[in-house]
């Protein structure tokens, strides 16, 4: 069974890998600062909800890599694929 990113065109694969890209930055940079604010957080008013907060958004940023990997891979899979063909 294909996958679900192999019905995208090349051209969309490429935008959807740069869209991936900037979102994992981005929630990279929001899960470091929810740390930071949970370490503050703890040492001034002790153990709380927002100590813990940034745990539930850890997982997500990791499902983004993943995802990311796989558009790469896709991506890199396309372009032997291509070289196959004009070696042929």
């Amino acid at each position: 069974m294909p996958s679900a990113l192999s019905t995208y065109t090349k051209v969309e694969l490429n935008k959807k890998l740069k869209t991936q890209q900037n979102l994992l930055i981005f929630k990279g940079i929001v899960i470091l600062l929810m740390i930071v604010f949970a370490v503050f957080s703890t040492l001034a008013k002790g153990i709380s909800f927002y100590t813990f907060l940034p745990l539930f958004f850890i997982p997500m940023g990791l499902f983004m890599y993943f995802e990311l990997k796989k558009f790469k891979k896709e991506i890199a899979s396309r372009k032997q694929d291509e070289s196959r063909k004009d070696n042929i």
